[in-house]
């Protein structure tokens, strides 16, 4: 009888896992800034793509990175064109997961911090990148917030030599999406 109950419980068990809630946005807020002495670079994609599994912590995430909009047109222009080269790499990705997702209770309202880890894609060149940010759970939505730095030199991203002295070689990334449950 012992091991009737126990072949049950394991079962069920592995049955949660394996229906675990996901997440999803297609409207997700992905800012870049770069501060610099020629003059500081900003720009927003609210048209990030991204799925995460509750049950394992795995995670998605997808940008293209023509949708990022900047106040200057020129800037624009020049950032798909010369720097990340947006023809040739038309998204960039993250892959990995969240790895201490058994301290989030995504159906308990509250803000769990969390360290996501994984493998990150742009310009074609894929990079290791750890980063700590918060899990906000409120009313069965999923708030995922990050704030990570970049350096342009990993991702092989070229600043010309005429601009070089006054354009900063890393950027700050904020991550700021709403993910509601996937049907």
């Amino acid at each position: 009888m012992k091991k009737v109950l126990a072949i049950v419980v394991i079962v069920m068990m592995s049955s949660s896992l394996t229906f675990a809630q996901k997440y999803f946005t297609k409207n997700g807020n992905v800012t870049f800034f770069s501060k610099a002495p020629l003059e500081d670079i900003k720009a927003v994609n609210k048209k990030a793509v991204c799925v995460i599994d509750a049950g394992t912590g795995a995670m998605e995430f997808a940008v293209l990175m023509k949708a990022f909009e900047f106040e200057k047109a020129l800037m624009q222009e020049h950032f798909n064109e010369n720097y990340v080269e947006s023809d040739t790499y038309p998204k960039g990705a993250f892959k990995g997961k969240i790895t201490n997702v058994s301290s989030v209770n995504f159906t308990t309202d509250g803000s769990y911090p969390v360290t996501i880890a994984g493998k990150m894609t742009i310009h074609g060149i894929t990079k290791d990148v750890t980063a700590k940010g918060s899990i906000v759970v409120a009313g069965g939505k999923i708030n995922g917030i990050s704030e990570f730095t970049l350096l342009v030199a990993d991702y092989d991203i070229e600043i010309p030599s005429v601009v070089k002295d006054k354009i900063s070689k890393s950027i700050k990334i904020t991550v700021n999406v709403w993910l509601e449950p996937k049907s």
